[in-house]
């Protein structure tokens, strides 16, 4: 990976990693405020199962569930999943205390939160929340 100042990639992209290809277009990634107020406002619009994921690029931790996170997507078809970096959403992610957070939506309403890393963990509440 050449090039990590330039600043043209964000999302998904934007992280450097190396990370799972996603095969059931169910994984999107908010590369902007006004990008991640239309994705939350689909949420409730489509009441589709979402977990949000919200993270930085400068976050070990996030940068360790992240792969995860996308390998799940995968295995998950019928939830949709978000990335936002909360450097690149400072309006919309100014809520978030703790990174990675991760937020779950059923019927276009908020039910559960997770903090940190934990693929386990995260699997269970997907698992929940499906």
């Amino acid at each position: 990976m050449e090039g990590g100042g330039d600043g043209s990639k964000k999302g998904l992209e934007g992280t450097g990693l190396d990370l799972p290809q996603n095969k059931h277009g169910n994984l999107k990634s908010a590369s902007s405020d006004q990008n991640l107020r239309d994705l939350l406002l689909h949420i409730k619009s489509s009441k589709t199962s979402t977990v949000i994921n919200y993270g930085a690029s400068w976050c070990g931790v996030c940068s360790q569930i992240l792969p995860a996170f996308c390998r799940l997507s995968n295995q998950f078809p019928k939830l949709s999943f978000i990335y936002a970096d909360i450097d690149e959403c400072p309006e919309t992610t100014q809520h978030i205390r703790y990174t990675p957070t991760f937020l779950f939506y059923r019927d276009g309403e908020r039910v559960d939160e997770m903090f940190g890393a934990g693929e386990e963990r995260l699997q269970d509440r997907l698992w929940l929340h499906s």
